[in-house]
């Protein structure tokens, strides 16, 4: 997966993070900016995820976000 392309469109990427993570705040999005560190640790903290759990669920959704093409790796 390529983090610095879904972080360097982060102004695009907040509604779609808002659709996967419905409890997720504007304000967390925004302070996220894009970190993915970031955005894991709200994730857990919004949804009471274990770590394993909240780091697939993010890589799910960032492979298929990246841009990359099918079958080719992101």
């Amino acid at each position: 997966m390529d983090w610095d392309r879904l972080a360097g469109d982060w102004s695009n990427m907040g509604g779609k993070v808002r659709q996967n993570w419905g409890k997720l705040t504007d304000e967390d999005i925004r302070q996220a900016g894009g970190r993915r560190d970031m955005l894991l640790e709200r994730i857990r903290e919004r949804y009471g995820l274990g770590p394993d759990e909240a780091e697939k669920q993010l890589e799910d959704w960032a492979s298929s976000h990246a841009g990359g093409s099918p079958g080719q790796a992101v």
